[in-house]
């Protein structure tokens, strides 16, 4: 068997993996003075570039030092966590709206995107080539995992235009085509963990957002986003592991959005066919884990987030294991893993906490999980 079939049958089997994480992390000062430097025009690209892969390479050691089995770049080469991957896809370009997002405390930096035409996957999107590159740093040590964001992102209220596509389902078309041919592109540039980041799916599961303007129900919705999912999945390689994280808001230690998943989980948890969810259960805004009974038994794994990625303070060794053996009132813990509930810098400016208690949260998370689960 040669090196690279061991690795892809490891990741099938494991992931995701018993100590995960979502994927971004604190963007060190290095690549904050390159990009102002940039954007003043005191250096090129290529000079950026080379200060982002150093970060790179020395995250990635990083990771593997505190153990974990996966890891990322860190979104190291993105500005936000989703926009970056959604301006490149043929039918979209980014830019700034007269307001960002408004969270529970703060407004988000006004970035988004929109539909300016046909769509489809752009053969020379630079996600790939990033890919590539990555996975060849990794070189073999670690499971080389890759984050981008889900189909139904392009699902939120303004992206759609309407005019050009005025048929809902139609448009649903053309992103799930869009989707297949991207996992085909990053298959073949040797993916084989993605996770897709969905915050438009926990918007639908929150209560407190009206889906009632007379034309689509929450119901539909929620149904839509499940068909999209599940159709980009169709007859994918057996050795490609996906999995999709639920996210209510991560944006400086701020949040969005709450409530349990009960709306969606009849629906999403039983039948999307992911290998894992990767759920935000690390204060009481993601209510009780009884949802979770509707994960169907040997089915996906469930990463619970019950370590914030809001702050550094380290959680109560005990309060963790007795949260894990709560949720295996509704799922074995043969399915359960464990994880911070959202990266540490979905966007460039990163949550409130240094980057010494971002290492030392991981490494604490495979500790617990080697005396949890033993791996």
């Amino acid at each position: 068997m040669t090196n690279t079939t061991k690795e892809t049958a490891k990741t099938v089997e494991k992931a995701p993996f018993k100590a995960d994480h979502v994927g971004s992390l604190l963007r060190p000062e290095s690549i904050h003075q390159a990009r102002k430097d940039f954007k003043d025009g005191k250096i090129n690209a290529e000079q950026l570039r080379e200060v982002e892969t150093i970060e790179i390479k020395r995250i990635v050691d990083k990771q593997i030092e505190v153990g974990l089995k996966a890891v990322t770049d860190g979104e190291f080469r993105r500005t936000f966590w989703h926009t970056d991957f959604m301006a490149h896809i043929n039918g979209f370009e980014g830019y700034a709206p007269e307001k960002g997002y408004q969270f529970k405390n703060i407004e988000t930096e006004a970035y988004d995107v929109r539909n300016i035409g046909k769509i489809s996957f752009n053969e020379n999107h630079p996600f790939v080539s990033d890919f590539i590159e990555f996975k060849k740093i990794v070189a073999g040590r670690a499971i080389p995992k890759l984050t981008i964001p889900s189909p139904n992102q392009f699902f939120n209220q303004g992206i759609r235009d309407e005019n050009l596509y005025p048929d809902l389902e139609v448009y649903a078309i053309d992103i799930i085509q869009t989707y297949r041919d991207a996992f085909k592109a990053f298959y073949e540039a040797g993916a084989r963990y993605i996770q897709i980041d969905d915050v438009y799916i926990a918007g639908l599961s929150s209560p407190g957002i009206p889906f009632n303007d007379g034309q689509y129900s929450r119901e539909y919705l929620i149904d839509l986003a499940l068909r999209v999912t599940n159709a980009i999945l169709e007859d994918q390689p057996e050795d490609l592991a996906v999995t999709t994280h639920l996210c209510r808001g991560n944006y400086q230690s701020d949040w969005a959005f709450e409530g349990s998943y009960a709306l969606i989980a009849p629906t999403l948890f039983a039948k999307e066919k992911v290998n894992g969810f990767f759920l935000e259960y690390d204060d009481d805004r993601s209510g009780s884990f009884q949802p979770l009974e509707h994960i169907p038994a040997n089915g996906p794994r469930v990463v619970l987030g019950i370590f914030t990625s809001k702050n550094g303070d380290l959680e109560d060794k005990e309060s963790i294991k007795a949260r894990i053996t709560e949720a295996t009132q509704y799922i074995p813990i043969e399915q359960i893993c464990i994880s911070p509930q959202c990266g540490f810098a979905s966007t460039h400016h990163g949550n409130i906490l240094t980057e010494q208690q971002q290492w030392d949260k991981l490494r604490y998370i495979v500790e617990i999980s080697e005396e949890i689960f033993g791996e």
